[in-house]
């Protein structure tokens, strides 16, 4: 262990975080170590990674000392907020910048970001055809990572800029997944029209990024995206009939509808995918499957992910 090269991760325990904190792990041979950053060491799933040979620190992400003492001495570091805590766009760019700053004191030689296009750039906050949302920003967790990207460049901090897709596993754990209607029948409803909506399974996430690691200084100072597919509404509702072996309807409903489903972060979400789809070609070519692939070559299709994965998503709504 002492001669490989570490690599301090964020959210170890986490979606994406985890699938990297994984790769890592499940590859003893490879050249890296993993380091699991994680505000509570003592719980079960850090546990498990230490019994798995990771070491584990703990670190607060909204704490810069704290994140300067867990990156100390790493090669790499995987860094990643969660605005599903918190709601909130300030403390996500707040604790972009604490990652940057911390990983430039420590001489971090890698960092991956894990960050989204800033929306704005597309479509102005005086643009009415999407509400604006904390008085800054439209797509609230995407345009907060993009206001932490320049913390890293600040900082002189060799980065890669990783975009990510819509999970897979939002199906199971975020409510997107089919809703039984007063009719019986299962239906997923998005704003998307026929347009595509780029996603992976997020175990993939972390092997892609893994990937990057592998790659050295090879895409420090790039932004590059992964996705495993990019299917339709349509083509998310066939995939899952064919899994369930139930019929499961696409509705495409208006962003405003959907933003008015009044789940926490409803509005966030409906102006995430009518950007998605409004600017479809700029958001899908930024995630290149064959690219992902060759990052990670045990990259998931949409349909090898819904086999293995069908018990557990759950199937809501009206009886």
């Amino acid at each position: 262990m002492a001669d490989k090269k570490i690599i301090a991760v964020t959210g170890a325990t986490g979606a994406q975080a985890g699938g990297l904190a994984r790769a890592i792990l499940d590859d003893p041979s490879g050249e890296f170590a993993l380091r699991a950053v994680t505000r509570d060491p003592g719980k079960d799933a850090e546990r498990a990674l230490a019994d798995r040979g990771a070491e584990v620190v703990q670190a607060d992400l909204d704490d810069q000392a704290s994140l300067r003492s867990a990156f100390d001495g790493a090669y790499g570091a995987y860094c990643l907020t969660n605005f599903w805590e918190h709601f909130s766009g300030e403390k996500e760019t707040a604790q972009g910048g604490n990652l940057a700053r911390a990983a430039a004191a420590a001489g971090v030689q890698h960092a991956i970001w894990s960050t989204f296009e800033d929306t704005r750039k597309s479509i102005p906050l005086d643009d009415d055809r999407m509400p604006t949302l904390q008085e800054k920003y439209k797509v609230v967790h995407f345009d907060a990572k993009a206001d932490a990207n320049h913390f890293f460049t600040d900082a002189g901090v060799p980065t890669t800029f990783l975009l990510t897709s819509f999970y897979w596993e939002n199906f199971i754990f975020f409510g997107l997944g089919p809703q039984r209607g007063k009719d019986g029948v299962l239906a997923v409803s998005y704003p998307m029209g026929d347009k595509k909506l780029p996603s992976i399974a997020v175990v993939d996430i972390g092997k892609c990024a893994y990937g990057i690691f592998k790659r050295g200084g090879e895409l420090v100072g790039q932004t590059v995206g992964v996705a495993g597919e990019h299917p339709t509404g349509a083509e998310i509702a066939a995939a899952l009939t064919r899994a369930l072996g139930e019929e499961v309807r696409y509705n495409d409903v208006p962003p405003d509808v959907f933003r008015s489903f009044g789940f926490p972060g409803a509005d966030d979400i409906g102006n995430m995918f009518q950007f998605k789809a409004d600017f479809n070609d700029l958001y899908s070519g930024n995630r290149s499957v064959q690219f992902s692939r060759s990052l990670n070559p045990e990259l998931q299709t949409l349909d090898q992910w819904m086999a293995a994965n069908k018990d557990r998503i759950p199937l809501g709504g009206a009886g």
